[in-house]
């Protein structure tokens, strides 16, 4: 390998791992910050949140490597340029086409990671994502309470807060629950509580030495219980849930399904998960291509302008094949004409930009004035 394709290669993977490095803490700050939310809120349990953020990186991980990708090779050629080292090269007798081979070389063992992360890893994570959730579903009301937190579960209709136990045979503390249902609104304390399991499976909510106070909302209806063991059935069906919540759990269980199974699947949605776990590999490979004319920018112009474009470009290459994946799914485009309509486009200019940079241009002839 020459030293020019020994240095840009350097300089790629160097800039990648930098970029990579910064998405991802990003990515993890705000991925953490809405995973301890819905903690707090009683959506998933605190134990499960290093997992499922561990999870969610994978499925991640393919769009921040392209995005790095094309950032490196952009932030690589533009800087070749903008500090006037393209000059020397250029004297030494390369071109801008020069640099397709040393950026290949680094963007097809990209592209290679990002295949086996869409096509493999990110569905078992996806899977295990669902496992982690409804495993949490299916736990007791009881068993979603943590100690010193307001835990809101079956839709907001109970709430409770509970403190440490104070003996080794208790569960719970003290405890305040609000409850409601069809006809009361009712606040329940107590000083313990345990789990009692029936021979029959049912499970109950046993609190001891308590009060109960109900009052039907909009009546002037109100009573007071005192009770020294009072047990509540925890109910063990799943919530009705919005049709949003269904959509959703439809497209993360399409998400999950392995590739293998989908190619078997003939439907309109199954392929276009396909063209989606098989886009991104080959938008990594146009992209980083495509950062090679955008970032051979004249160096006494202005910077910002030609990083935004280029970002914008970007940005409409992933939305273009994100939309292509939704007509897809809608039957409204056929699915070889989605898989490769907006990577030819894209591969076109391209080479149009290429050939754009690589012509020499005529110089212009003068008119002589006459005399």
């Amino acid at each position: 390998m020459s030293l020019f394709k020994r240095s840009v290669v350097s300089e790629i993977l160097s800039h990648a791992g930098l970029v990579i490095s910064t998405l991802l803490i990003v990515w993890l700050s705000v991925l953490l910050v809405r995973l301890l939310g819905e903690a707090a809120n009683g959506s998933i349990g605190a134990d499960v949140v290093v997992g499922l953020a561990t999870f969610s990186s994978i499925t991640a991980l393919p769009v921040i490597l392209s995005v790095s990708l094309f950032i490196a090779v952009l932030t690589t050629v533009t800087r070749a340029f903008r500090e006037s080292e393209m000059v020397v090269w250029f004297a030494s007798g390369l071109s801008l086409q020069d640099w397709i081979k040393p950026v290949l070389r680094v963007a097809v063992p990209f592209a290679v990671i990002i295949a086996t992360l869409t096509l493999l890893a990110s569905p078992w994570a996806y899977r295990q994502i669902s496992e982690y959730r409804q495993r949490y579903e299916q736990r007791s009301d009881l068993s979603k309470v943590s100690a010193g937190q307001f835990i809101e579960t079956a839709g907001g209709d109970r709430v409770f807060f509970t403190e440490e136990p104070q003996s080794p045979d208790e569960e719970l503390g003290n405890i305040i629950a609000r409850v409601h249902d069809k006809e009361w609104l009712s606040l329940i304390t107590a000083e313990s509580a345990r789990i009692q399991e029936e021979d029959n499976g049912d499970r109950f909510l046993v609190l001891r030495d308590g009060h109960r106070y109900d009052l039907q909302p909009g009546k002037p209806i109100f009573r007071l219980v005192e009770f020294e063991r009072y047990g509540v059935r925890l109910e063990s069906d799943a919530e009705q849930t919005s049709p949003e919540a269904v959509r959703a759990r439809a497209e993360q269980g399409i998400k999950a399904r392995p590739t293998l199974a989908l190619l078997s699947d003939d439907t309109d949605v199954a392929r276009s998960q396909v063209m989606w776990r098989l886009a991104l590999p080959l938008a990594a490979l146009n992209l980083a291509l495509l950062a090679i004319p955008l970032g051979a920018v004249n160096p006494r112009l202005g910077r910002s302008g030609d990083i935004l474009i280029a970002g914008l470009v970007g940005l409409l290459y992933m939305n273009l094949i994100n939309l292509s994946r939704g007509w897809i799914g809608s039957g409204r485009l056929d699915f070889y004409i989605g898989l490769w309509l907006v990577h030819a486009v894209f591969a076109g200019l391209m080479a149009y930009m290429m050939w754009r940079k690589l012509r020499v241009k005529a110089p212009k002839r003068r008119k002589q004035s006459s005399v």
